[in-house]
């Protein structure tokens, strides 16, 4: 959930100005609060408060920081509320030493209880605080400062990964890491640390994984990497191929729409995946009596698109688990089911839990867009999205890239051919509908006034609904419900009334009457009703108080490619409207890397 960045430069210039830059990036991890710990002439410097990485900037001048090392931070609070005193970096008791950390202790209470009877004195409300403490005891002990932090993690339960910087130690960065993400940049002017690759794509393109446990000490004379029984490991060097413009807005007002704009790409990009995966089907096939998709939020309603694909095309029984409740299921699983797991970051806390059970008695497969993630590693196959970086927290382009690589499996597994070819006209007919964003921005401020939204949909329309309610929610505030239109009449049917907001969306197909039917049954109750349908489609004109036309080639089975990208439009421009920041909904974090 919050994002870390550390930096040590070969030269003598300060780091203050870089870490600012790399630590800005990450503000789609947390926006509570912001800290910079640097080291110059033996002691550490610190500031830090809460509020937005521009507020606090303005206010303390981050980027004017001596020293050529430092660490910092960007907080999505766990505990303790957004403060300065609870924002990271966190110090010792004689200010020399610092850490920044992302993840939850979770026996931070017992560890904290007995630090204090020690003698040890907090200022904080976080579970973070008890390790500067821990690794100070430890070096009191006379441990240098990597083997304290190594006797820390032995103390602590939960996900993490840190940095700390000392001044006994100086011109050093020690780092380690936990269920929660963390990669080494190579630079040519210096080495890395940070959260996620957007970060440090302006400085360094190669990166190292550190696997759980390890630690990775950074000096001006490069990086080692030593395992839990201090061997030297050494390290493949991957590439990341995104490059640094791809991080930025380049014109958009907001990283969303910059998105939404680049999934025509994001889905053309993950069309050339097809090979790979007819292998990952090649080397599978025969042995898979039942697939289960495991995901969250946004890539629960890919899973879902997925489940009624490869049932209807391949006959093959699918479900989909939510990752957070996926341990009740796990009795069910054994060597004859596939579990996927899709994920934008492939560091979702809950779905590497559920990935290491599944792993013990099933095939497991990852469709990730982040390369190098937990996911990709630890997965038995992968299926690599190609949206490139996504910055904006409500996922665009990177469920377009989701769902295309789920079209793509269901489509091959199923011997399609017919839908394989259908797929190659969708990055076309993505643009095509864009064509139509000042219409869809003039009716979205028409709905603006609304307190409660409700949207409806069939079949493989369904999750498509579930995702345009989950935008709208995200980001605009209103409270907003997708449900399959057939469960109208068993109770959702008595929450409309006069002037609320429907969505039905009525894509050509095998379910568009009993969706008609279900439109007007709202209609006569007094709702709004907004429709997403084919250009050709003359009764929807006339039954829907507005209507948003799509492509009438463009039939129910591949819809959920297309027509979801109004319903991302429409959450987008109300925002605005309300003067919301889309980019940066409250309370929520792009990577949810704590359970």
């Amino acid at each position: 959930m919050c994002g870390i960045v550390g930096c040590i430069l070969k030269n003598d210039e300060d780091v203050a100005p870089i870490l600012f830059n790399c630590i800005s990036k990450l503000e789609y991890r947390g926006y509570d609060s912001i800290g910079f710990a640097t080291y110059s002439e033996n002691r550490i410097h610190i500031k830090k408060d809460k509020g937005k990485i521009e507020e606090v900037e303005n206010k303390l001048n981050l980027s004017n920081m001596p020293g050529k090392l430092g660490i910092a931070h960007v907080r999505w609070a766990t505990h303790g509320d957004p403060s300065k005193l609870n924002s990271h970096p966190h110090v010792d008791e004689r200010k020399e030493l610092a850490i920044v950390h992302n993840g939850i202790i979770e026996n931070y209470l017992e560890i904290k209880e007995e630090l204090i009877k020690e003698g040890h004195v907090f200022k904080s409300d976080t579970d973070t605080e008890v390790i500067p403490h821990l690794i100070e005891k430890f070096m009191n002990e006379g441990f240098d400062l990597e083997h304290a932090l190594r006797e820390t993690i032995d103390v602590i339960h939960g996900a993490y990964s840190i940095a700390a910087i000392s001044t006994k130690e100086p011109n050093k960065i020690v780092a380690t890491r936990k269920d929660s993400p963390l990669i080494v940049g190579i630079g040519e002017n210096g080495y890395y640390l940070a959260s996620d690759s957007p970060a440090i794509l302006k400085y360094a393109r190669d990166i190292i994984y550190p696997e759980k446990g390890e630690i990775v000490i950074l000096d001006e004379n490069g990086v080692v990497v030593h395992d839990e029984f201090d061997n030297i490991v050494n390290k493949e060097i991957e590439s990341i191929n995104w490059t640094p413009e791809m991080a930025e807005k380049e014109g958009y007002d907001h990283f969303m729409i910059k998105e939404i704009n680049e999934q025509a790409s994001a889905v053309k990009n993950t069309l050339t995946q097809k090979e790979h995966i007819q292998e990952i089907i090649d080397d599978i096939e025969g042995n898979i009596q039942r697939i289960c998709f495991v995901a969250c939020g946004t890539s629960y309603h890919a899973s879902l698109t997925g489940k009624y694909l490869i049932e209807s095309l391949a006959g093959i029984p699918t479900d989909v688990i939510l990752a957070s409740e996926f341990k009740y299921s796990a009795n069910t699983l054994n060597d004859k089911t596939l579990v996927i797991f899709i994920s934008q970051s492939g560091e979702t806390a809950d779905s590497l839990k559920a990935l290491d059970i599944a792993n013990q008695t099933s095939k497991t497969l990852g469709i990730v867009n982040v390369v190098g993630s937990s996911i990709t590693r630890r997965a038995q196959y992968v299926i690599q999205t190609q949206a490139g970086p996504e910055i904006g927290v409500a996922a665009t382009k990177t469920y377009l890239a989701q769902l295309t690589a789920i079209y793509l499996f269901s489509a091959l597994l199923a011997k399609n051919e017919e839908l394989v070819n259908e797929l190659d006209k969708v990055p076309d007919f993505i643009d095509e509908t864009l064509e139509n964003i000042d219409f869809i921005k003039g009716i979205s401020k028409r709905y603006n006034y609304a307190r409660d939204f409700f949207y409806l949909g069939r079949g493989f329309s369904y999750p498509t609904a579930l995702e345009g309610a989950l935008k709208l929610k995200e980001i605009t505030y209103i409270h907003g419900e997708g449900y399959a239109a057939g469960e109208l009449k068993h109770g959702p049917l008595a929450l409309i009334d006069e002037g609320i907001p429907v969505v039905v969306i009525v894509p050509p197909g095998d379910s568009y009457r009993k969706t008609m039917s279900n439109l007007e049954e709202v209609k006569s109750r007094g709702a709004n009703v907004l429709a997403i349908g084919s250009a050709d489609d003359d009764a929807l004109k006339e039954q829907a108080d507005d209507v948003i036309t799509i492509n009438p080639e463009i039939d129910e089975l591949i819809a959920p490619l297309i027509y979801v990208v109004p319903l991302q439009l429409i959450a987008y421009f109300i925002t605005l409207e309300k003067g919301h920041d889309p980019d940066k909904p409250k309370n929520l974090a792009k990577c949810v890397t704590v359970e």
